[in-house]
C-alpha cells in the first residue's frame, strides 16, 4: 500500500482548514500557498473532501472552506479512504469471492493481520492529533 499525493495532500489540507478557520471560511488561495499546492490540484482534493461531507464552503469574496465537524471527530482512515479509495493491500481481503483459493491460503491471516493492523491504526488516529 502506497499513500498518494492525494492522500498526503488531504490531510494538509485538513490540519490547515482546522488550524486557519477560526470559524471563518479559509480561502483556497491562502491553503494553496501555505502548502505550496497549485490551485488545480487543491480544487481536485477539496472536490473529494467536499463529496465526502469533511467541509463546507461557500463562493464569493468571503468564500472558502471550512470543516463541517470538529477536528477530533474525523479519524485518519476516512480522509485518506475518501481520497485514496480502498487501503487494503489485497483485493480477496474487501472481497473473499475474488480469489477461490482462500480456504486454502497459507498466506491469507498473514494478510488479513496486515491491514487490520493498518485500519486499527488509522483509524485511532484524529485529524486532532496531528494538530
Amino acid at each position: 500500500m502506497k499513500i498518494s499525493t492525494k492522500g498526503r495532500y488531504a490531510l494538509r489540507v485538513m490540519i490547515d482548514i482546522a488550524i486557519n478557520s477560526r470559524g471563518d471560511y479559509v480561502p483556497l488561495k491562502d491553503i494553496a500557498k501555505r502548502q505550496e499546492i497549485t490551485n488545480k490540484y487543491l480544487e481536485q482534493i477539496i472536490s473529494m473532501l467536499n463529496k465526502a461531507g469533511f467541509i463546507e464552503t461557500v463562493r464569493g469574496n468571503i468564500g472558502g472552506y471550512k470543516l463541517s465537524k470538529k477536528p477530533s471527530e474525523y479519524t485518519i482512515g476516512d480522509i485518506l479512504r475518501a481520497t485514496e479509495g480502498s487501503l487494503t493491500p489485497l483485493n480477496c481481503l474487501e472481497d473473499s469471492k475474488s480469489c477461490n483459493k482462500i480456504e486454502n491460503c497459507k498466506t491469507y491471516s498473514f494478510w488479513k493481520g496486515l491491514d487490520d493492523t493498518i485500519k486499527d491504526y488509522i483509524d485511532s488516529k484524529s485529524l486532532q492529533d496531528l494538530i
